[in-house]
């Protein structure tokens, strides 16, 4: 799409990365001079991988923070004024260019990974060919990423895999897992067999790929009823393949699952646990980002701030959205801190893991029940909607105190990273995309083999099962809630349908009044078969098409708008 494309994804086409490596302004570069040594190749990397954080500078936008709050397992929540975040959860639009942020930011990605693809060959002064595939390796990684992500939210998107682009509509589904099977088979091929650590923390390894292979392997075949995956160079992936891929990743890469489950999360943290007496009582011990069980996650840090020197993308806004709104987050709810109230989780989750697994530490570990777990709670804070009393552990401001001024910190961080001290700016948690539980928990629904579904279960001291589709689904569920990955799962096993319906009737709270979830616009399993789950794409870039392309089915008219409580 020589507008669409051109215009929203080659602006600023090395800009970011340009001031975090403060490097000389890369729009005096051109393909006659740059790259020409490895410097330029990371740097063009460096670009690539900032696309990640791009799109979470506006983050209600973003993949991850839709799939949370349009699942079965949380509501939208927010303030009486916060339509993009209920409109996420009941399926219903609330702005014409809704997710344009994450759209552009998927598409500049894509877009520097070709540039790369295309003159990475000039390059001179590898220390060998390691070194130089495993660059490149990563880049067929990150494009095969982030067309994934794309085609996950928008169903069919443009396949665009050359920087000489044009006005093209959308690709047939299978053209495009094509060509995301088709970069994770190089990738996979490129980079070296050696343990996960050998690799800078937040870069993509073999292991990776063969893991989200495999996640592309289930969606792709799950949701559209096929028994491989296609290969654009002709073939296809079979299950076998991706079962001996994920084997090689459990046997060599050096991942494993942490000793407690309740470690992988920021409340077990030397700094919060000092006052955290669920911390205590049960010994945690924070295994700290890019532990053994992080396959692959978006990195934050300390630079970022509200200025044009650093993107707000840079600190983890998940945990901003996700954590409580005002009046609470304070010492009432230590640990837990403030935030912006986005997610409530759905009590249905509450009670249907209580009932089939009563003894599982992880529904307390990833659950906060405000009734038990905080010392005082206002329900109805600042105009709190779709409140249930449960919020989620994982991706949440997590608060400590400074033991020199006993003040109270918005976030653990200040402390453990020297990260600003300001609420929203203050969040370092990685962002895990790929843990090792799942690469344990695909293998053994590919094998439909219970061998790592267990061992799953024995770190959550559950005892063992036999093998069945509907223990894996369970298992998922538990073990991989607020992760991102229900919503897909339910798309794919076809049971969204029946899933999201449940939601309406629950008991919730708005503006601290009972309430039931009610139906919008003809109720969740209306909207979700209208749209077969998918979102609708920016109305500018079909403008800009000049009706090239077409809006997604489900989506264009004012019955698809929330009109909110």
């Amino acid at each position: 799409m020589k507008k669409t494309i051109i215009i929203l994804m080659a602006l600023g086409l090395f800009s970011s990365c340009e001031k975090f490596l403060d490097t000389e302004s890369f729009d005096k570069k051109n393909t006659g001079n740059f790259p020409v040594n490895v410097a330029d190749a990371n740097s063009m990397l460096t670009g690539i991988y900032s696309s990640l954080n791009s799109a979470i500078s506006n983050v209600q936008n973003s993949h991850f923070y839709m799939a949370e709050l349009a699942s079965d397992d949380r509501f939208g929540g927010g303030g009486e004024n916060d339509k993009d975040m209920q409109g996420l959860d009941h399926f219903m639009n609330t702005q014409p260019d809704r997710f344009l942020t994450f759209w552009t930011a998927r598409y500049q990605g894509i877009f520097r990974a070709n540039t790369a693809l295309e003159t990475l060959g000039q390059v001179e002064g590898w220390t060998g060919d390691a070194q130089k595939n495993q660059l490149l390796g990563e880049v067929h990684f990150l494009r095969a990423l982030y067309y994934f992500e794309l085609s996950q939210m928008f169903g069919e998107v443009p396949l665009v895999t050359s920087t000489l682009v044009s006005n093209i509509p959308k690709s047939p589904a299978a053209d495009t897992y094509g060509q995301i099977a088709e970069d994770l088979k190089t990738a996979i091929s490129l980079m070296p067999s050696s343990p996960y650590t050998s690799v800078a923390s937040g870069h993509a390894t073999k292991w990776a790929a063969q893991a989200l292979m495999a996640r592309v392997f289930l969606f792709y075949t799950g949701y559209y009823k096929k028994a491989d995956l296609p290969l654009t160079s002709g073939g296809s992936v079979t299950k076998a393949q991706v079962i001996q891929w994920l084997d090689d990743c459990i046997k060599n890469s050096g991942h494993d699952l942490a000793s407690d489950f309740r470690n992988l999360w920021p409340y077990s943290n030397e700094f919060t646990k000092v006052d955290y007496k669920y911390a205590q009582d049960n010994n945690l011990k924070y295994e700290g980002e890019g532990n053994k069980e992080t396959v692959f996650a978006v990195k934050f840090g300390t630079l970022v701030d509200w200025g044009d020197q650093y993107m707000l993308g840079y600190s983890n806004q998940y945990n901003l959205h996700f954590s409580l709104r005002s009046n609470n987050g304070l010492a009432g709810t230590f640990p837990f801190g403030q935030g912006w109230g986005a997610g409530p989780v759905n009590k249905n989750l509450w009670n249907e893991w209580r009932a089939a697994e009563p003894t599982d530490i992880r529904r307390t570990g990833s659950i906060l029940n405000v009734a038990t777990d905080v010392d005082s709670y206002i329900f109805g804070a600042d105009n709190q909607m779709e409140e249930t009393g449960f919020w989620q552990k994982k991706y949440i401001a997590i608060t400590a105190y400074d033991k020199t001024t006993n003040a109270l910190l918005p976030s653990y961080a200040i402390l453990a990273n020297a990260a600003q001290a300001e609420m929203q700016l203050a969040h370092t948690q990685d962002l895990v995309l790929i843990r090792f539980a799942d690469v344990l928990l695909m293998h053994a629904e590919l094998s439909e083999t219970a061998t790592n579904l267990n061992r799953v279960r024995s770190r959550a001291k559950l005892s063992s099962v036999t093998y069945s589709l509907a223990a894996l689904k369970r298992e998922r569920r538990w073990e991989l809630s607020f992760e991102g990955l229900r919503y897909f799962d339910l798309m794919r096993w076809g049971d969204a349908s029946a899933a999201l319906a449940k939601q309406e009737g629950v008991d919730i709270k708005n503006k601290g009044k009972d309430t039931k979830m009610k139906a919008f616009g003809g109720g969740y399993k209306a909207r979700f078969d209208a749209t077969g789950g998918f979102w609708p794409i920016p109305s500018s870039q079909i403008a800009l098409s000049e009706g090239v392309l077409i809006q997604n089915k489900g989506w264009g008219d004012s019955s698809n708008e929330f009109p909110g409580w």
